[in-house]
């Protein structure tokens, strides 16, 4: 039975990640950044197969606790970047962790023989900081690809300029290191979509998603994406899952990265259909899902789908 290290293995989409490898027959380690708070991962004992899954201290900016959490995986999954759109010290909470973090752990893997697979969780942001708004320069209908520069800037939020410059060190790393004795994918997911595997209310995505369900706008970044009516890319959180697995299971893939989505849709029409009604609109494609469709054989559910399940397990709750 082999074994895999999920680092954010209980958040939104680290839940999903966990629960497909121990129903693939995995062993599977599962970061906290506090052990002591089981409210933060009690969910998974509920999982199948639980009884191959262990929760292990980690910090990732911890080096001893890296190699701990290391050792012995043959498969390590980096999930653990905290998806946060408010942080009160946005180097301490989100720079150092993220972009630290990430330069740690390719350290202690290239010291960790066991490994022989990695999978890095980045995000559409990776490639678009002004994600879910188009990149300048773009004509309005381009439809974005893993061919396309990433694109940079100052302006957008912390969390993007995070995720793009975790991203930049990973294949800073692989290019210098084309044959590092493992393989490293990376996936980059877009608007994330669907209900949570816990019962916690601290998922970002899912906020989100009671946001644009009850039209709520908290601040003028938020109110931004209903006057402009924006067109947000989505793609379901089991569809990520399945992405991660194939990506960490299928070989010859050093280097790749691949933007994990499926269709497009205006906010209002997000709106209905997290209502549990059918949208106005018709889908279009921002970003292309073709690489990942070929490469890992993932076949993307449509956009309405995880939109009308969190609109059935949220049915009669509104914004009180």
């Amino acid at each position: 039975m082999k074994t895999v290290g999920i680092i954010g293995g209980a958040g939104f989409i680290g839940s999903y990640v966990t629960r497909q490898f121990l129903e693939s027959g995995f062993k599977v380690k599962v970061s906290a950044m506090d052990i002591s708070n089981k409210e933060k991962y009690a969910h998974l004992s509920g999982l199948p197969n639980a009884a191959n899954m262990e929760i292990a201290p980690l910090d990732v900016q911890n080096i001893d606790q890296l190699k701990a959490f290391a050792a012995g995986c043959d498969i390590l999954v980096h999930s653990g970047t905290p998806f946060q759109l408010e942080v009160e010290d946005v180097q301490r909470d989100l720079l150092d962790p993220t972009i630290k973090g990430t330069e740690n752990f390719l350290q202690v893997v290239s010291e960790t023989p066991t490994v022989k697979k990695v999978v890095f969780i980045a995000s559409v942001a990776a490639h678009n900081t002004d994600f879910p708004m188009p990149a300048p320069g773009f004509a309005p209908d381009h439809v974005y690809s893993e061919k396309d520069k990433p694109y940079y800037s100052q302006e957008s939020i912390p969390y993007c300029q995070a995720k793009y410059y975790a991203d930049q060190a990973v294949r800073k790393f692989t290019q210098e290191n084309p044959a590092p004795g493992f393989d490293i994918v990376t996936v980059s997911p877009v608007g994330v979509m669907g209900n949570q595997l816990s019962g916690r209310g601290d998922s970002t995505s899912m906020g989100i998603q009671f946001l644009f369900k009850n039209k709520l706008a908290p601040n003028p970044f938020i109110q931004m994406f209903y006057d402009l009516d924006v067109n947000w890319a989505l793609v379901d959180v089991a569809d990520v899952a399945e992405s991660v697995y194939k990506a960490a299971t299928l070989p010859n893939l050093h280097g790749k990265h691949y933007l994990i989505t499926s269709e497009s849709y205006r906010v209002s029409d997000i709106s209905l259909m997290l209502n549990g009604k059918e949208p106005v609109g018709k889908p279009s494609t921002v970003y292309s899902n073709a690489l990942a469709t070929n490469d890992l054989g993932v076949h993307f559910k449509p956009a309405k789908t995880p939109l009308h399940q969190y609109a059935e397990a949220t049915e009669g709750v509104a914004a009180g």
